[in-house]
């Protein structure tokens, strides 16, 4: 059985690889199937919007489907996606995660700013903060702006966390903080 796992994540295609890895992983060691293939969609300014793994199952059995839908919820699946059967005969939605997105400027503030402070030292601090409710999964670099991937139990709980650190440190001023996610459009065919 052929199925599509529609990521509702902004994952770089070397992140999605990680999830990839760890699915192919499970899947080979229970003798259910394999990761056949994976890709990544972008805006046209090439910021990441969701990703799609391929993933052949053994056999047609809808067991194997839940073992796989069960797996995605524990390995820590975006909420808004969902596994679609090739012939687009089922749709599962999985995921619990909530996304924050992180969008640190890159070009207006005072050059003394960028030459002294260091975006690890924010990554740092925010996963210190978020610590046991979210982490940092994916990341995204344009001209204007850095954008961080933050997945985790709650958007509202991993904002307010960091917010004491945003507002003090120089390198987060006049940056963006959005929920990160897109609206997916899926097939409405019902469940097998």
């Amino acid at each position: 059985m052929e199925v599509v796992l529609k990521l509702n994540a902004r994952l770089q295609p070397m992140h999605r690889h990680e999830l990839e890895d760890a699915i192919q992983g499970v899947l080979e060691k229970e003798q259910m199937g394999e990761v056949t293939g994976g890709g990544t969609v972008q805006n046209p300014d090439g910021e990441i919007v969701s990703c799609d793994i391929d993933i052949h199952l053994a056999g047609d059995k809808w067991d194997h489907v839940s073992f796989l839908v069960n797996l995605l919820n524990r390995l820590g699946i975006p909420n808004g996606s969902a596994l679609l059967g090739i012939d687009r005969k089922f749709r599962v939605e999985v995921g619990t995660l909530e996304g924050l997105a992180y969008y640190l400027n890159n070009t207006d503030l005072p050059d003394v700013v960028y030459e002294t402070c260091d975006i690890n030292h924010v990554v740092e601090q925010m996963e210190l903060a978020m610590k046991g409710i979210g982490g940092l999964y994916s990341y995204w670099e344009s001209d204007a702006y850095t954008a961080l991937y933050f997945y985790g139990n709650s958007y509202s709980e991993m904002k307010q966390k960091i917010e004491p650190f945003v507002a003090t440190y120089p390198l987060c001023q006049e940056s963006r903080i959005a929920v990160s996610y897109t609206h997916l459009t899926l097939p409405t065919n019902s469940l097998v």
